[in-house]
């Protein structure tokens, strides 16, 4: 069988490559005795056939979802919980899975179960349906003796993550259909009224206003250099998406997301509340401090406020304490370092981030109601602005030569 394994040598280097051995352990003894340490060690997978590979693929694949993590983590607190063995109730779950992708991935971290393997190895194998919060978890858990509560910790943390997402979803609902309405209004408007309006005003011969000579230019730019325009917007839309791929991209661009005006304070409030709860629930599973920064630097989506979390960590590692850290990274108010300084001197730190997290979630629905009425004015300014260029562009020169017929009549 084949690993992929990553190490380190007696001198520090990295080593990374290929290794045949039996098992895990055979590699691991075998990496040792060739002078490297293992820090990871995968297996790699048999080729598989080419329906397999195409059924692989992203397009033909559908992702596990919230929904259907949050009902796995509740049957396993609950099958733990009552004693059941951990390889019966996971094969159990595979076979009563409604979701053919998580059953699959069950079945395999199943049998990485009887081969030897820990679950959070056996999950790690998993990137795409188990983060690292959740491999992070589940570790501390099985070293704890407390995995059901693992698995509650987690359900509760993802059932917050789908709700906020659901309100965040709801609350941009309206805005969304009004700017699709707009853009399909324009497109109407640019590819069937101004030609017809075109048309008549050059068999009249009249001398057309500025206004009107620009909405006619822009029509038939669209008619002409439509594809041309196509491309150019999915070319843009590809080069965006591997500059964000990058590390400096995409740091750039999670920076000024939460610059942008209305929605930019609101997803800074919802990365903060989960980065707390997060992190104090690593916290109250007694994961180190520096271990649980770490992770939660990975579990948050913008890499902007990662690179602070990780400067946190940073500061830790150096013999500052969590207060000093958390003033330095400048993402935190006075008020929430009041609560962060009163866990520390109390010895609950984790008990007061959940506070942070509950402040943060109570500015987070209250943005989220605001949402749509901060959005509203602007959408009908815009909309206005719209109906008054396309009224005085086409309806102007009809006036005037209506006002030049009666003139001469």
């Amino acid at each position: 069988m084949q690993f992929s394994y990553r190490g380190k040598t007696a001198k520090g280097e990295v080593r990374q490559g290929n290794l045949a051995a039996a098992s895990a352990e055979a590699a691991a003894s075998e990496l040792l005795r060739q002078g490297i340490t293992p820090l990871s060690i995968r297996p790699q997978a048999e080729p598989a056939s080419t329906l397999e590979q195409s059924a692989g693929l992203a397009l033909f694949r559908r992702k596990v979802g919230l929904d259907e993590l949050i009902v796995f983590c509740r049957q396993m607190h609950a099958l733990t919980r009552a004693g059941i063995p951990l390889i019966r109730t996971m094969r159990g779950l595979a076979e009563s899975s409604r979701s053919p992708v998580l059953a699959e991935v069950l079945e395999d971290v199943t049998s990485r179960l009887e081969g030897g393997s820990t679950m959070a190895t056996a999950m790690q194998a998993h990137p795409d349906v188990f983060p690292e919060l959740f491999v992070a978890m589940i570790h501390v858990g099985e070293n704890t003796g407390l995995l059901d509560d693992a698995f509650q910790r987690l359900a509760e943390m993802l059932e917050l993550e789908r709700d906020t997402r659901r309100r965040l979803k709801q609350a941009l609902r309206y805005p969304t259909f009004v700017v699709i309405a707009l853009l399909a209004a324009l497109l109407v408007v640019n590819f069937l009224v101004i030609p017809k309006f075109a048309t008549v005003f050059a068999k009249l011969g009249a001398d057309l206003p500025l206004l009107t000579q620009v909405l006619v230019g822009t029509s038939n730019a669209l008619l002409g250099y439509w594809h041309v325009a196509l491309f150019a917007v999915a070319a843009v839309a590809v080069l965006v998406r591997q500059w964000k791929a990058t590390d400096d991209g995409r740091q750039t661009w999670d920076r000024y997301k939460l610059r942008v005006p209305i929605i930019g304070p609101l997803l800074e409030l919802i990365t903060l509340s989960r980065f707390a709860r997060n992190f104090a629930a690593m916290l109250a599973a007694g994961m180190p401090v520096t271990h649980a920064l770490s992770i939660g630097a990975e579990a948050t989506d913008n890499a902007w406020m990662a690179s602070h979390i990780k400067g946190m960590r940073a500061g830790i590692e150096r013999g500052e304490s969590l207060l000093r850290t958390a003033r330095n990274s400048g993402m935190f108010t006075p008020l929430i370092l009041q609560m962060i300084a009163v866990g520390e001197e109390t010895g609950a730190v984790d008990d007061m981030l959940v506070k942070v997290a509950d402040f943060y979630d109570e500015d987070v629905d209250y943005g989220l109601k605001r949402l749509a009425e901060s959005i509203e004015p602007i959408l009908i300014v815009a909309m206005g602005v719209l109906v008054l260029i396309l009224a005085l562009g086409v309806f102007l020169p009809i006036w005037d030569l209506g006002s030049a017929a009666m003139g001469r009549g």
